[in-house]
């Protein structure tokens, strides 16, 4: 209620509808073999529908005349993809009755064009508070949005929310441990796709969502996973944004293909206590026509270290335009209470009202 009231006296408008909903959630067991892991889509998802939403995505995203002559190299190519991503897609593409290409194609296709916000926060008493708004271009998405719980022997070993048909991870939660979310790093274009996917082949470069769900597989803590998240080599530039469970552990790693351009962590001593990152580097002003990161400030401002938490940080992401037409999902959590993981698909996105 504070919130609302402060931000209605800053201009902003809180959107939110009752339209909204939690995606379904699928388990994947990683004892099975990656070819079978994805079988639990079956269950949720007609085979016949994920066939027709993957061509509009990469419809939407490759012009076609690259998609022709992209197919044949991508059969020559697929053998360099790793494990277990190369069992899993072709698992994808033998269970769902796809094109293997193609399947390949849309993963690739899923690494560009997503505009984001993330924040991480944290409160007066240390507790450190994790959310982001993912937008893509595509409003199919929103009907193939689901969370993933990975089990391995038997017990939860990270969870994230994801697209059906996607291996990689943007959003992730390793409990008790990190969570994680990734932002596109500048406006990416078809033609630099085409160079993450020869990036990806050739010089075996993970793609940046693959980075997400390798490093909340193998990370023991919030530390390793910075240290992951920021050398590893990628295939293009993205913002990773890091949350821990102890004060101080939030972090926004800037990153080029081959290591960190900046590490911005949280700094409450000095009135740092949060972060915010959308799509551009934060020490720049951000383009004239994005107004995320000034209204996610204002806000933040307005709701103060002394009432933070995953409801009011969801008032924040639910602010125009750090929530906007585009916008998928919206996901808050902690890796302190790991069961309070949540995520809301924008069924209608978000837009000015009065």
């Amino acid at each position: 209620m504070m919130l609302r009231a402060a931000v209605l006296l800053l201009g902003l408008t809180v959107s939110h509808s009752i339209a909204d909903f939690t995606p379904p959630t699928v388990n994947i067991n990683l004892d099975d073999a990656p070819e079978v892991r994805w079988l639990p889509l079956m269950k949720t998802f007609d085979p016949d529908y994920l066939k027709k939403a993957a061509a509009e995505v990469i419809d939407t995203t490759v012009p076609k005349w690259v998609h022709h002559i992209a197919v044949p190299i991508v059969r020559v190519f697929q053998r360099f993809l790793p494990e277990p991503y190369a069992g899993e897609i072709r698992g994808m593409a033998s269970n769902f009755g796809g094109s293997l290409s193609d399947i390949i194609l849309l993963n690739f296709a899923y690494e560009i064009s997503a505009f984001c916000t993330s924040i991480v926060a944290q409160d007066k008493n240390g507790h450190v508070y994790h959310g982001r708004n993912l937008d893509y271009p595509h409003a199919v998405l929103r009907n193939l949005t689901i969370n993933v719980i990975f089990l391995k022997n038997g017990k939860v070993a990270y969870r994230g929310t994801s697209f059906a048909g996607y291996v990689g991870l943007w959003t992730g939660q390793s409990p008790n441990k990190f969570t994680v979310s990734g932002d596109q790093r500048g406006s990416e274009r078809w033609w630099n796709w085409w160079k993450n996917l020869v990036s990806a082949f050739l010089l075996h470069r993970s793609p940046v969502s693959w980075l997400v769900r390798e490093t909340l597989e193998s990370a023991e803590d919030f530390q390793d996973a910075v240290m992951r998240l920021s050398k590893i080599p990628i295939i293009t530039g993205v913002y990773y944004i890091v949350a821990g469970v102890r004060a101080r552990e939030g972090v926004v790693i800037t990153r080029d293909r081959s290591g960190p351009a900046n590490i911005w962590t949280l700094d409450p001593l000095n009135g740092g206590w949060y972060r915010v990152e959308t799509n551009f580097d934060h020490w720049l002003p951000p383009p004239a026509w994005d107004h995320r990161r000034d209204a996610a400030n204002k806000a933040l401002n307005a709701t103060g270290e002394d009432h933070i938490n995953l409801d009011t940080l969801y008032q924040v992401l639910s602010l125009f335009p750090v929530c906007n037409g585009g916008t998928i999902y919206t996901t808050t959590m902690s890796a302190a209470t790991p069961e309070k993981y949540k995520t809301l698909v924008r069924l209608e996105g978000c837009s000015m009202t009065d």
